[in-house]
């Protein structure tokens, strides 16, 4: 089974790329610049850009199904797929994410690039077998939060200290989307993927104290604060006014409660955010 998957070189599409090889399946990755992509081995490699859909056309022969990543495609994706389906691919599995039917100035990835809402709309207007998955907040965007903080010191500067999400195993979400592309189970679905418990900001810290084995405190300052220093670090500005917007609009909630619907796809317990901060502990230790 040959399986073509865009947005191969970020974070998910390694965590998927290297699944689907592990389950024997034949893996296509859409890369633009495909001598950097640093795949696994026996990965055909092909150079196209997803947001120009031309180039891709000749990269869809032979293949069943396709991964949309939500970053590839630009403005382009019912373009993208409508030449998927001209070229005889018979499935797409979209990574979309839980909060995608909010108001746009409370979803911080679109400012990165991120289009949730189009990956999945395009994906059940394509006239493929179709899935799309629902994302919760990454495990790991708490290493690009706090990582540099706690390297440093015992402090956790940021805000809204009992702000609660289930933060998502990116491990998990590449089982379940190899699950998707490579099996009919999970056609036609729309699925909502968390982690398996509802945790504070505060928490969190504390599990990754707990696991360096030494005392960390969280210390809750003002958004405009935390907003100007994250700018100060580079991150985009209008991304950190989004996610400032998104952590106010949401104190005093979860934002996204367990699903439980990794446990159900996969046959087993989702990670816990224990399990993910155990195996990545090193990136938060300095030295």
């Amino acid at each position: 089974m040959t399986i073509l998957v865009t947005g191969a070189t970020g974070v998910i599409g390694r965590l998927v790329v290297q699944r689907l090889v592990a389950e024997g399946a034949h893996v296509r990755a859409v890369s633009r610049s495909p001598r950097d992509a640093a795949l696994p081995y026996g990965v055909e490699v092909v150079q196209g850009d997803p947001a120009r859909p031309g180039t891709t056309a000749g990269h869809f022969a032979g293949v069943e199904a396709v991964f949309l990543h939500p970053r590839s495609f630009g403005d382009s994706a019912d373009r993208l797929l409508a030449l998927a389906a001209e070229r005889g691919v018979g499935k797409v599995v979209a990574l979309s994410a839980m909060n995608v039917d909010d108001p746009f100035d409370l979803q911080p990835s679109r400012r990165r690039g991120d289009r949730n809402k189009e990956a999945e709309e395009a994906a059940v207007a394509s006239g493929l077998t179709w899935t799309s998955l629902r994302a919760s907040s990454f495990a790991g965007n708490t290493l690009q939060a706090w990582g540099a903080q706690i390297r440093a010191g015992d402090v956790v500067r940021y805000v809204h200290a009992g702000f609660r999400e289930s933060p998502l195993d990116e491990r998990d979400l590449a089982e379940v989307a190899a699950r998707a592309l490579l099996t009919d189970e999970l056609a036609g679905r729309r699925l909502e993927l968390t982690g398996p418990e509802s945790l504070s900001h505060e928490e969190m810290v504390a599990v990754i104290a707990a696991t360096l084995g030494r005392p960390l405190r969280f210390e809750e300052l003002p958004p405009p604060a935390v907003a100007a220093h994250l700018i100060g670090n580079g991150l985009p500005e209008p991304f950190v006014r989004a996610l400032m917007a998104r952590y106010d609009h949401y104190a005093g909630r979860d934002q996204h409660p367990a699903t439980g619907e990794v446990d159900k796809v996969l046959g087993r317990p989702a990670r816990t955010y224990d399990d993910w901060v155990a195996d990545h502990i090193a990136a938060f230790r300095n030295g």
